[in-house]
């Protein structure tokens, strides 16, 4: 397998959607042959599994079923989407992966995140993205960010309090200590015009090689 794979994580508010737009304008000015994506979705069966799992109405969903429902999507959109577009070399921009589902149904959901791990395991064959930037902003932030400029769905999980997403902010912590090298912190909470230059910087020192030119 060839191309390269770059998933994007964080709390919800972190700005993922936004830096995303941004680095789409600079790989297109470029005419860098990519992929943008999104989890769960990124496929027609995949984004159907998305409106069970983010149903306002679903709010007796057991964990457990949203784990497996979110593995499904993921093993869905990885084979019909993800792999396909690795297979051809592409640059792969994809908005959460599988450390979402350890830090959300794994901490968030008190199911374990060794146990979440072994549903992922499964799901994508051990497939991991050569490079993870973690979007690092305190939950209580990013919520007010939302509130204040929310441009996306609203879903299920905005009907969490602020101690669900205190629990995921901190197994996101944890995931990034122990893997430095793929998991790469973002200081999320200075302005957006700064946030995107920390992302270009990771990304221009990580996929040169890659692409065979700067783009960043």
């Amino acid at each position: 397998m060839s191309g390269f794979f770059v998933t994007f994580e964080g709390t919800d508010g972190a700005g993922k959607t936004s830096v995303l737009q941004a680095l789409e304008t600079k790989l297109k000015k470029a005419k860098v042959d990519y992929l943008r994506t999104r989890e769960p979705g990124g496929d027609p069966i995949a984004e159907k599994i998305r409106k069970v799992i983010l149903d306002q109405e679903a709010v007796v969903m057991d964990p457990r079923t949203e784990a497996l429902l979110y593995a499904a999507a993921r093993r869905q959109h990885l084979v019909r989407t993800i792999l396909p577009a690795l297979a051809q070399d592409k640059l792969v921009l994809c908005d959460r992966f599988v450390d979402s589902s350890l830090a959300y149904q794994g901490a968030g959901r008190h199911l374990g995140v060794k146990e979440v791990a072994m549903i992922n395991e499964f799901a994508t064959d051990g497939l991991r993205p050569d490079l993870t930037i973690y979007l690092d902003i305190a939950p209580k932030l990013g919520l007010e960010r939302i509130k204040q400029n929310r441009q996306d769905e609203v879903n299920r999980l905005d009907q969490e309090d602020l101690t669900f997403y205190e629990e995921i902010y901190q197994a996101y912590q944890e995931l990034a200590k122990h893997e430095p090298e793929r998991i790469v912190k973002i200081d999320a909470t200075k302005s957006l015009p700064e946030v995107i230059a920390q992302v270009e910087q990771v990304l221009a020192q990580r996929i040169p090689a890659f692409l065979g030119k700067e783009v960043f």
